[in-house]
């Protein structure tokens, strides 16, 4: 383990206690009184970026032979990041929210180190002979495309609910949204724990550990959110996991 990828470890519980107590002031929980702040689809452009080109950099100037092995993760990652990075602004409905460029700092700084760390673990394995029939290959890979799409498809359907120039929040229905409040967190929680388990790395491992103690508080003060903003919010509803929590 390097020492950026114990650095990475380190932040896990700082953000998630920090978050337990500070709801991060962007969109729905959005407050003034952190400094500048930037539109919403810029601060979406600018915080994902790093993570889509500091992996590719890692990779191609890495002078070694890139196999299936690397290849394959790398196109599952770049397709997520790709998104993250191009539609998921393009596609945002108007809010009248901004993000406050503080936050947007802390997140480019964590994507540069996120991508170096997993575009070092993918060469890492490359040299180490990782094959793609490897049964955790396999087991990651699909939980990783399940996560995928569950938060593409939850992505979708609260852009729905802004159609016909509505700027507000409404109650969202339909997929699994009648299980959980937040199904998008969930989707991206799949992911990277299925990343973490196809690259069977600390890299991997450090990231699906954040994203768990980044979404999970914010999974919760959406939750308490919708239930104090609508009184007819649906009680049988978690907060992240079908029938548990």
């Amino acid at each position: 383990m390097t020492g950026l990828i114990l650095l990475q470890l380190l932040l896990c519980p700082v953000v998630l206690v920090a978050l337990l107590y500070i709801t991060a002031p962007y969109g729905r929980h959005f407050s003034s009184g952190w400094g500048p702040v930037l539109p919403n689809r810029l601060a979406w452009f600018l915080m994902e970026l790093p993570a889509l080109l500091v992996i590719g950099i890692v990779l191609l100037t890495s002078h070694q032979t890139l196999t299936a092995a690397v290849l394959i993760p790398w196109a599952m990652w770049t397709v997520h990041y790709a998104y993250r990075t191009f539609i998921f602004p393009a596609l945002m409905r108007p809010s009248g929210k901004n993000f406050p460029a503080l936050l947007v700092l802390f997140a480019l700084l964590f994507n540069t180190l996120n991508g170096y760390n997993n575009g070092s673990a993918l060469l890492a394995n490359e040299a180490a002979g990782a094959q793609l029939s490897s049964v955790h290959f396999m087991v990651g890979s699909a939980l990783f495309v399940a996560g995928f799409c569950l938060h593409f498809i939850s992505d979708q359907a609260i852009r729905n609910l802004r159609k016909n120039g509505f700027t507000g929040y409404r109650i969202p229905y339909g997929t699994w949204f009648d299980r959980v409040s937040n199904p998008n967190y969930l989707g991206e929680i799949l992911q990277w724990l299925g990343w973490a388990v196809l690259t069977w790395s600390w890299a991997g491992l450090a990231f699906a550990l954040f994203t768990i103690c980044n979404l999970a508080p914010r999974a919760v003060a959406n939750h308490r959110w919708y239930r104090q903003t609508f009184p007819d919010y649906p009680r049988e509803r978690k907060i992240l996991l079908p029938g548990l929590f």
